[in-house]
Protein backbone atom coordinates (compact mmCIF):
# COMPACT_ATOMS: atom_id res chain seq x y z
CA UNK A 1 0.00 0.00 0.00
CA UNK A 2 1.72 3.25 -1.14
CA UNK A 3 1.75 6.00 1.42
CA UNK A 4 -0.13 8.56 -0.49
CA UNK A 5 -3.14 7.54 -2.58
CA UNK A 6 -4.46 10.85 -3.06
CA UNK A 7 -3.77 12.22 -6.89
CA UNK A 8 -3.58 15.42 -5.81
CA UNK A 9 -0.39 14.47 -3.62
CA UNK A 10 1.26 12.53 -5.87
CA UNK A 11 0.82 15.43 -8.97
CA UNK A 12 2.19 17.83 -6.32
CA UNK A 13 4.88 15.51 -5.65
CA UNK A 14 6.03 15.17 -9.21
CA UNK A 15 5.84 18.80 -10.47
CA UNK A 16 8.02 19.26 -7.16
CA UNK A 17 10.65 16.44 -8.61
CA UNK A 18 10.47 17.98 -12.47
CA UNK A 19 10.73 21.49 -10.71
CA UNK A 20 13.93 20.23 -8.43
CA UNK A 21 15.61 19.15 -11.80
CA UNK A 22 14.94 21.96 -13.92
CA UNK A 23 16.06 24.01 -11.03
CA UNK A 24 19.30 22.24 -10.63
CA UNK A 25 20.01 21.53 -14.19
CA UNK A 26 20.48 25.53 -14.35
CA UNK A 27 22.37 26.24 -11.68
CA UNK A 28 25.68 28.03 -12.04
CA UNK A 29 27.33 25.77 -9.01
CA UNK A 30 30.28 23.58 -10.95
CA UNK A 31 28.41 20.34 -9.24
CA UNK A 32 25.20 20.57 -10.99
CA UNK A 33 27.09 21.77 -14.06
CA UNK A 34 29.41 18.75 -14.21
CA UNK A 35 26.21 16.41 -13.25
CA UNK A 36 24.07 17.17 -15.80
CA UNK A 37 27.03 16.52 -18.19
CA UNK A 38 26.72 13.11 -17.31
CA UNK A 39 22.67 12.84 -16.57
CA UNK A 40 20.40 14.44 -18.90
CA UNK A 41 17.73 16.12 -16.88
CA UNK A 42 14.98 14.22 -18.64
CA UNK A 43 15.99 11.03 -17.85
CA UNK A 44 15.80 12.51 -14.05
CA UNK A 45 12.01 13.26 -14.94
CA UNK A 46 11.30 9.90 -15.87
CA UNK A 47 13.94 7.80 -12.96
CA UNK A 48 13.04 9.86 -10.30
CA UNK A 49 9.66 9.13 -9.68
CA UNK A 50 10.19 5.57 -10.61
CA UNK A 51 12.01 5.66 -7.38
CA UNK A 52 8.98 7.42 -5.61
CA UNK A 53 7.12 3.90 -6.56
CA UNK A 54 10.33 1.48 -5.41
CA UNK A 55 11.85 1.77 -3.13
CA UNK A 56 10.24 4.65 -1.48
CA UNK A 57 6.93 3.60 -1.50
CA UNK A 58 5.86 7.21 -1.52
CA UNK A 59 3.33 6.52 -4.72
CA UNK A 60 2.28 3.70 -6.97
CA UNK A 61 2.00 4.32 -10.47
CA UNK A 62 -0.98 1.59 -11.31
CA UNK A 63 -3.10 2.81 -8.41
CA UNK A 64 -2.87 6.14 -9.59
CA UNK A 65 -5.33 8.37 -12.59
CA UNK A 66 -2.77 10.29 -13.34
CA UNK A 67 -1.22 8.85 -16.34
CA UNK A 68 -4.27 8.80 -17.94
CA UNK A 69 -5.01 12.38 -17.27
CA UNK A 70 -1.85 12.94 -18.53
CA UNK A 71 -1.68 11.11 -21.73
CA UNK A 72 -5.87 12.15 -22.54
CA UNK A 73 -5.65 15.39 -21.51
CA UNK A 74 -2.25 16.76 -21.45
CA UNK A 75 -0.53 14.85 -24.30
CA UNK A 76 -3.62 15.86 -26.83
CA UNK A 77 -3.20 19.62 -25.52
CA UNK A 78 1.08 19.31 -26.08
CA UNK A 79 0.80 17.74 -29.86
CA UNK A 80 -1.78 21.26 -30.60
CA UNK A 81 0.94 23.28 -29.17
CA UNK A 82 4.18 21.62 -30.71
CA UNK A 83 2.49 21.52 -33.74
CA UNK A 84 1.00 24.99 -33.91
CA UNK A 85 4.78 25.88 -35.09
CA UNK A 86 5.17 23.39 -37.47
CA UNK A 87 7.81 23.77 -40.64
CA UNK A 88 5.91 20.84 -42.85
CA UNK A 89 8.17 21.74 -45.74
CA UNK A 90 11.40 20.65 -43.12
CA UNK A 91 9.81 17.77 -41.89
CA UNK A 92 9.57 16.84 -45.72
CA UNK A 93 13.27 17.84 -46.27
CA UNK A 94 13.92 14.88 -43.84
CA UNK A 95 13.73 12.22 -46.62
CA UNK A 96 13.15 8.86 -46.04
CA UNK A 97 16.03 7.74 -44.03
CA UNK A 98 12.96 8.12 -41.10
CA UNK A 99 10.84 6.00 -42.27
CA UNK A 100 13.66 3.46 -43.11
CA UNK A 101 14.74 3.13 -39.62
CA UNK A 102 11.15 3.14 -38.51
CA UNK A 103 10.72 -0.05 -40.57
CA UNK A 104 13.89 -1.02 -39.43
CA UNK A 105 12.55 -0.28 -36.24
CA UNK A 106 9.27 -2.46 -36.69
CA UNK A 107 11.82 -5.84 -38.52
CA UNK A 108 13.52 -5.61 -35.17
CA UNK A 109 10.59 -6.12 -33.36
CA UNK A 110 8.94 -8.57 -35.86
CA UNK A 111 12.43 -10.81 -35.55
CA UNK A 112 13.72 -10.26 -31.92
CA UNK A 113 11.04 -12.16 -30.86
CA UNK A 114 11.51 -15.20 -32.01
CA UNK A 115 15.00 -14.95 -31.60
CA UNK A 116 15.04 -14.22 -27.93
CA UNK A 117 12.86 -17.21 -27.60
CA UNK A 118 15.69 -19.31 -29.46
CA UNK A 119 18.58 -17.48 -27.25
CA UNK A 120 16.47 -18.01 -23.86
CA UNK A 121 15.43 -21.52 -24.43
CA UNK A 122 18.72 -23.00 -25.32
CA UNK A 123 20.43 -21.30 -21.96
CA UNK A 124 17.05 -21.88 -19.40
CA UNK A 125 14.31 -23.67 -21.06
CA UNK A 126 12.70 -23.89 -18.27
CA UNK A 127 11.83 -19.74 -18.31
CA UNK A 128 9.26 -20.79 -21.00
CA UNK A 129 7.32 -22.87 -18.10
CA UNK A 130 4.71 -20.26 -16.69
CA UNK A 131 3.54 -23.37 -14.65
CA UNK A 132 -0.04 -23.53 -16.21
CA UNK A 133 0.69 -25.28 -19.22
CA UNK A 134 -0.18 -22.18 -21.16
CA UNK A 135 2.92 -21.72 -24.37
CA UNK A 136 4.70 -17.97 -23.02
CA UNK A 137 4.53 -17.40 -27.47
CA UNK A 138 0.73 -16.56 -26.72
CA UNK A 139 1.03 -13.95 -24.16
CA UNK A 140 4.60 -12.25 -25.72
CA UNK A 141 2.35 -11.79 -29.15
CA UNK A 142 0.64 -9.52 -26.59
CA UNK A 143 3.93 -7.40 -26.14
CA UNK A 144 4.52 -7.84 -29.87
CA UNK A 145 1.00 -6.07 -30.67
CA UNK A 146 2.26 -3.36 -27.90
CA UNK A 147 5.70 -2.79 -29.38
CA UNK A 148 4.65 -1.97 -32.91
CA UNK A 149 1.22 -0.48 -32.65
CA UNK A 150 -0.22 0.03 -29.03
CA UNK A 151 -2.64 -1.08 -26.53
CA UNK A 152 -5.32 -1.79 -29.24
CA UNK A 153 -2.78 -3.80 -31.15
CA UNK A 154 -2.04 -5.44 -27.53
CA UNK A 155 -5.46 -6.21 -26.96
CA UNK A 156 -6.19 -7.66 -30.35
CA UNK A 157 -3.33 -10.76 -30.08
CA UNK A 158 -5.12 -10.95 -26.69
CA UNK A 159 -8.27 -12.17 -28.28
CA UNK A 160 -6.59 -13.47 -31.25
CA UNK A 161 -4.24 -16.07 -29.18
CA UNK A 162 -6.69 -16.41 -26.75
CA UNK A 163 -4.53 -15.54 -23.58
CA UNK A 164 -5.33 -16.13 -20.47
CA UNK A 165 -5.86 -13.06 -18.01
CA UNK A 166 -2.79 -13.91 -15.66
CA UNK A 167 -0.44 -14.66 -18.48
CA UNK A 168 -1.61 -11.29 -19.89
CA UNK A 169 -1.22 -9.39 -16.72
CA UNK A 170 2.57 -10.70 -16.48
CA UNK A 171 3.20 -9.53 -20.27
CA UNK A 172 1.72 -6.35 -19.70
CA UNK A 173 4.55 -5.77 -16.70
CA UNK A 174 7.36 -7.45 -19.34
CA UNK A 175 6.18 -4.66 -21.94
CA UNK A 176 5.93 -1.41 -19.56
CA UNK A 177 9.18 -2.03 -18.24
CA UNK A 178 11.23 -3.40 -20.90
CA UNK A 179 9.60 -0.49 -22.87
CA UNK A 180 10.77 1.96 -19.94
CA UNK A 181 14.19 0.51 -19.24
CA UNK A 182 14.91 1.32 -23.44
CA UNK A 183 13.30 4.73 -23.32
CA UNK A 184 15.42 5.83 -20.56
CA UNK A 185 18.19 4.71 -23.09
CA UNK A 186 16.89 6.70 -26.05
CA UNK A 187 16.52 9.76 -23.16
CA UNK A 188 20.37 9.78 -22.36
CA UNK A 189 21.56 8.84 -25.91
CA UNK A 190 19.22 12.16 -26.53
CA UNK A 191 22.26 14.25 -24.70
CA UNK A 192 25.28 12.80 -26.40
CA UNK A 193 23.50 12.73 -29.91
CA UNK A 194 26.79 14.53 -31.26
CA UNK A 195 29.06 11.87 -30.59
CA UNK A 196 26.22 8.92 -31.36
CA UNK A 197 25.99 10.77 -34.92
CA UNK A 198 30.28 11.25 -35.36
CA UNK A 199 30.15 7.34 -34.68
CA UNK A 200 27.55 6.44 -37.13
CA UNK A 201 29.15 8.64 -39.45
CA UNK A 202 25.43 10.10 -40.43
CA UNK A 203 24.11 13.33 -42.04
CA UNK A 204 22.14 15.41 -39.81
CA UNK A 205 22.23 19.01 -41.79
CA UNK A 206 18.24 18.13 -42.47
CA UNK A 207 17.56 17.96 -39.07
CA UNK A 208 19.81 20.83 -38.07
CA UNK A 209 18.31 22.80 -40.37
CA UNK A 210 14.97 22.59 -39.32
CA UNK A 211 15.59 23.05 -36.10
CA UNK A 212 17.24 26.08 -36.60
CA UNK A 213 14.52 27.73 -38.37
CA UNK A 214 12.33 26.37 -35.88
CA UNK A 215 14.27 28.36 -33.26
CA UNK A 216 15.16 31.21 -35.44
CA UNK A 217 11.17 32.19 -35.92
CA UNK A 218 10.45 31.31 -32.60
CA UNK A 219 13.02 33.95 -31.59
CA UNK A 220 11.53 36.54 -34.00
CA UNK A 221 8.49 36.47 -32.83
CA UNK A 222 9.24 35.79 -28.96
CA UNK A 223 7.59 38.34 -26.38
CA UNK A 224 6.41 38.51 -22.77
CA UNK A 225 2.58 37.22 -23.22
CA UNK A 226 -0.40 39.12 -21.63
CA UNK A 227 -2.97 37.39 -19.36
CA UNK A 228 -5.37 37.29 -23.05
CA UNK A 229 -2.63 35.82 -24.59
CA UNK A 230 -1.88 32.88 -22.22
CA UNK A 231 -5.52 32.43 -22.50
CA UNK A 232 -5.21 32.14 -25.84
CA UNK A 233 -2.80 29.70 -25.74
CA UNK A 234 -4.61 27.82 -23.26
CA UNK A 235 -8.30 27.89 -25.53
CA UNK A 236 -6.05 26.71 -28.34
CA UNK A 237 -4.76 23.42 -26.72
CA UNK A 238 -7.61 22.10 -24.46
CA UNK A 239 -9.92 23.54 -27.04
CA UNK A 240 -8.45 21.04 -29.49
CA UNK A 241 -7.71 18.47 -26.95
CA UNK A 242 -12.06 18.96 -26.80
CA UNK A 243 -12.04 19.22 -30.47
CA UNK A 244 -10.26 15.68 -30.38
CA UNK A 245 -12.12 14.11 -27.43
CA UNK A 246 -15.45 14.66 -29.64
CA UNK A 247 -14.12 13.42 -32.53
CA UNK A 248 -13.16 9.91 -31.28
CA UNK A 249 -16.47 9.82 -28.88
CA UNK A 250 -18.15 9.99 -32.64
CA UNK A 251 -15.69 8.26 -34.68
CA UNK A 252 -14.24 5.05 -32.63
CA UNK A 253 -17.77 3.70 -32.07
CA UNK A 254 -19.03 4.24 -35.83
CA UNK A 255 -15.85 1.57 -36.26
CA UNK A 256 -16.64 -0.54 -32.95
CA UNK A 257 -20.12 -1.43 -34.80
CA UNK A 258 -18.15 -2.32 -38.39
CA UNK A 259 -15.81 -4.54 -35.95
CA UNK A 260 -16.37 -7.65 -38.56
CA UNK A 261 -15.13 -5.81 -41.31
CA UNK A 262 -11.80 -4.05 -39.23
CA UNK A 263 -10.90 -7.44 -38.37
CA UNK A 264 -11.20 -8.88 -41.70
CA UNK A 265 -7.95 -6.79 -42.58
CA UNK A 266 -6.46 -6.71 -39.44
CA UNK A 267 -7.53 -2.36 -38.72
CA UNK A 268 -8.64 -3.37 -35.19
CA UNK A 269 -6.53 -0.48 -33.66
CA UNK A 270 -8.81 1.97 -35.92
CA UNK A 271 -11.58 1.67 -33.38
CA UNK A 272 -9.40 2.54 -30.53
CA UNK A 273 -10.43 6.19 -29.00
CA UNK A 274 -6.80 7.22 -28.21
CA UNK A 275 -5.71 6.34 -31.31
CA UNK A 276 -8.54 9.40 -32.80
CA UNK A 277 -7.49 11.30 -30.26
CA UNK A 278 -4.00 11.40 -31.31
CA UNK A 279 -4.43 12.37 -34.73
CA UNK A 280 -7.47 14.58 -33.95
CA UNK A 281 -4.75 16.73 -31.89
CA UNK A 282 -2.02 16.71 -34.40
CA UNK A 283 -4.06 17.50 -37.44
CA UNK A 284 -5.93 20.42 -35.23
CA UNK A 285 -1.98 21.86 -35.01
CA UNK A 286 -0.73 21.22 -38.34
CA UNK A 287 -4.05 23.06 -39.50
CA UNK A 288 -3.54 25.89 -37.05
CA UNK A 289 0.01 26.25 -37.87
CA UNK A 290 -1.06 27.95 -41.92
CA UNK A 291 -3.46 30.35 -39.89
CA UNK A 292 -2.27 33.71 -37.89
CA UNK A 293 -3.29 31.52 -34.15
CA UNK A 294 0.53 30.47 -35.59
CA UNK A 295 2.09 33.60 -33.63
CA UNK A 296 1.09 32.18 -30.23
CA UNK A 297 4.29 30.87 -30.62
CA UNK A 298 5.86 33.47 -29.97
CA UNK A 299 3.69 34.14 -26.45
CA UNK A 300 5.52 30.62 -25.68
CA UNK A 301 2.63 28.12 -26.73
CA UNK A 302 5.46 25.34 -27.61
CA UNK A 303 6.99 25.95 -24.20
CA UNK A 304 3.37 25.15 -22.24
CA UNK A 305 3.59 22.40 -24.68
CA UNK A 306 7.00 20.72 -23.17
CA UNK A 307 5.21 21.18 -19.37
CA UNK A 308 2.71 19.08 -20.96
CA UNK A 309 4.87 16.77 -22.22
CA UNK A 310 7.32 16.55 -18.64
CA UNK A 311 4.53 15.92 -16.62
CA UNK A 312 3.56 13.02 -18.88
CA UNK A 313 7.23 11.89 -18.56
CA UNK A 314 6.94 11.97 -14.72
CA UNK A 315 3.33 10.35 -14.86
CA UNK A 316 5.10 7.21 -16.84
CA UNK A 317 8.06 7.08 -15.10
CA UNK A 318 5.98 6.66 -11.84
CA UNK A 319 4.31 3.43 -13.18
CA UNK A 320 7.99 1.89 -13.56
CA UNK A 321 7.79 -0.56 -10.79
CA UNK A 322 11.68 -1.72 -10.33
CA UNK A 323 10.77 -4.35 -8.27
CA UNK A 324 8.68 -6.42 -10.52
CA UNK A 325 11.95 -6.92 -12.72
CA UNK A 326 12.97 -9.34 -9.94
CA UNK A 327 9.75 -11.33 -9.01
CA UNK A 328 9.83 -11.89 -13.26
CA UNK A 329 13.65 -12.46 -14.12
CA UNK A 330 13.03 -15.51 -16.43
CA UNK A 331 10.26 -14.00 -18.97
CA UNK A 332 12.12 -10.50 -18.38
CA UNK A 333 15.47 -12.71 -19.75
CA UNK A 334 13.59 -12.82 -23.19
CA UNK A 335 12.06 -8.97 -23.44
CA UNK A 336 15.68 -7.71 -22.66
CA UNK A 337 16.83 -10.18 -25.30
CA UNK A 338 14.37 -9.16 -27.28
CA UNK A 339 14.28 -5.79 -27.03
CA UNK A 340 18.68 -6.06 -27.51
CA UNK A 341 17.95 -7.62 -30.91
CA UNK A 342 15.60 -4.56 -32.13
CA UNK A 343 18.61 -2.20 -31.23
CA UNK A 344 21.41 -4.28 -32.72
CA UNK A 345 18.97 -4.54 -36.01
CA UNK A 346 18.25 -0.66 -36.19
CA UNK A 347 21.84 0.17 -35.33
CA UNK A 348 23.04 -1.85 -37.99
CA UNK A 349 20.41 -0.58 -40.59
CA UNK A 350 21.46 3.15 -39.16
CA UNK A 351 25.04 2.45 -39.49
CA UNK A 352 24.50 1.35 -43.02
CA UNK A 353 22.43 4.12 -44.37
CA UNK A 354 24.32 6.93 -42.16
CA UNK A 355 20.87 7.45 -40.57
CA UNK A 356 21.14 10.31 -37.50
CA UNK A 357 20.55 9.07 -34.14
CA UNK A 358 17.29 11.07 -33.90
CA UNK A 359 15.81 8.74 -36.70
CA UNK A 360 17.05 5.99 -34.71
CA UNK A 361 15.44 6.85 -31.45
CA UNK A 362 12.26 8.21 -32.70
CA UNK A 363 11.84 5.26 -35.09
CA UNK A 364 12.26 2.74 -32.30
CA UNK A 365 10.25 5.02 -29.97
CA UNK A 366 6.92 5.31 -32.69
CA UNK A 367 7.21 1.24 -32.15
CA UNK A 368 7.79 0.58 -28.68
CA UNK A 369 6.32 3.63 -26.79
CA UNK A 370 3.40 4.38 -29.84
CA UNK A 371 2.17 8.05 -29.33
CA UNK A 372 2.18 8.72 -25.79
CA UNK A 373 6.21 8.67 -25.62
CA UNK A 374 7.52 9.13 -29.27
CA UNK A 375 6.92 13.32 -28.94
CA UNK A 376 8.50 12.86 -25.83
CA UNK A 377 11.64 11.31 -27.25
CA UNK A 378 11.46 13.87 -29.95
CA UNK A 379 11.14 16.90 -27.74
CA UNK A 380 14.34 15.82 -25.77
CA UNK A 381 16.08 16.27 -29.14
CA UNK A 382 14.34 19.47 -29.92
CA UNK A 383 10.76 20.74 -29.34
CA UNK A 384 10.43 21.28 -32.94
CA UNK A 385 11.10 17.69 -33.73
CA UNK A 386 8.12 16.41 -31.65
CA UNK A 387 5.85 16.33 -34.50
CA UNK A 388 8.18 14.02 -36.50
CA UNK A 389 7.52 11.59 -33.04
CA UNK A 390 3.76 11.64 -33.76
CA UNK A 391 3.35 11.25 -37.37
CA UNK A 392 5.51 7.88 -37.08
CA UNK A 393 3.84 7.13 -33.77
CA UNK A 394 0.50 7.36 -35.69
CA UNK A 395 1.91 4.97 -38.67
CA UNK A 396 3.20 2.49 -36.10
CA UNK A 397 -1.12 1.87 -35.01
CA UNK A 398 -1.32 0.67 -38.64
CA UNK A 399 1.33 -1.64 -39.04
CA UNK A 400 0.79 -2.79 -35.35
CA UNK A 401 -1.60 -5.81 -35.85
CA UNK A 402 0.37 -6.99 -39.07
CA UNK A 403 3.59 -7.04 -37.22
CA UNK A 404 2.52 -8.56 -34.30
CA UNK A 405 0.89 -11.16 -36.06
CA UNK A 406 3.74 -12.32 -38.16
CA UNK A 407 5.97 -12.28 -35.05
CA UNK A 408 3.52 -14.71 -33.24
CA UNK A 409 3.32 -16.56 -36.22
CA UNK A 410 7.38 -16.66 -36.16
CA UNK A 411 7.44 -17.29 -31.87
CA UNK A 412 5.23 -20.14 -32.33
CA UNK A 413 7.12 -21.98 -34.65
CA UNK A 414 10.64 -21.99 -32.86
CA UNK A 415 9.15 -22.52 -29.45
CA UNK A 416 9.85 -25.76 -27.88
Amino acid sequence: MPFFTNDAIVLGLLIVVVAWVFYTSNSPKPFWKKFYTFVPSILLCYFLPALLNWPLGLIDGEESNLYFVASRYLLPASLVLLCLSIDIKGILNLGPKAIIMFLAATVGIVLGGPLAILVISTIAPGVLDVGNGEEVWRGLSTVAGSWIGGGANQASMKEIFEVSDDLFATMIVVDVICANIWTGFLLYGASITKKVDAWLKSDTSAIDELKDRVEKYQASIAKIPNLSETYMILAIAFGGTALAHWGSDVIAPLLEARMDWLEKYSLESLASGFFWIVVIATTVGVGLSFTKYRKYEGAGASRLGSVFIFILVATIGMRMNIREVFDNLGLFSIGITWMLFHVIIMVVVAKIIRAPFFFVAVGSQANVGGAASAPVVASAFSPALAPVGVLLAVLGYALGTYGALICAQLMSYVSP
